[in-house]
């Protein structure tokens, strides 16, 4: 088992790598951020759409816990066998998957059709503590197997 974070504006990179000690945790970016944390091997992928998406799948082993906030990403993920999580807690399953991107699309819809759909709201301590729980209830998982 390793750790992908899908490391492009994730928010939980640090907290990821404090709770993955004994595991290898691969932080993918384009060449557009740069990374470079002790605890992490970073992997800097050339700029382009779903770059990082593409270089993430390829590395993809059966039980690795990825994380990200891209719904695409979790669905590729999940085909993989792949463990996704987004920086929330919310583990992505193939029960919830098909309704996320449902929601996505009709998100995509409303604002090519010059409407306006929510941002992400100001990230909070609880949120980090809620992606703590559900981070350390995968590790166990995939540790057991």
């Amino acid at each position: 088992m390793k750790v992908l974070v899908d490391a492009d504006g994730c928010p939980v990179v640090d907290l990821t790598i404090r709770l993955s000690a004994g595991v290898d945790v691969f932080l993918v970016c384009d060449t557009a951020h740069e990374f470079n944390r002790a605890g992490a091997t970073t992997i800097t992928i050339g700029q382009g759409p779903d770059a990082v998406d593409y270089a993430i799948v390829n590395r993809i082993s059966p039980g690795d816990i990825i994380v990200t906030q891209d719904y695409g990403l979790a669905a590729l993920a999940l085909a993989r066998k792949g463990r996704p999580i987004d920086q929330n807690g919310r583990i992505f399953t193939d029960d919830n998957i098909d309704f996320l991107l449902h929601t996505r699309h009709v998100g995509q819809q409303i604002r090519r059709a010059g409407g306006r759909t929510k941002g992400p709201k100001k990230r909070t301590r609880l949120e980090n503590e809620q992606f703590e729980v559900s981070f350390r209830s995968l590790l166990k998982q995939e540790e057991f197997k």
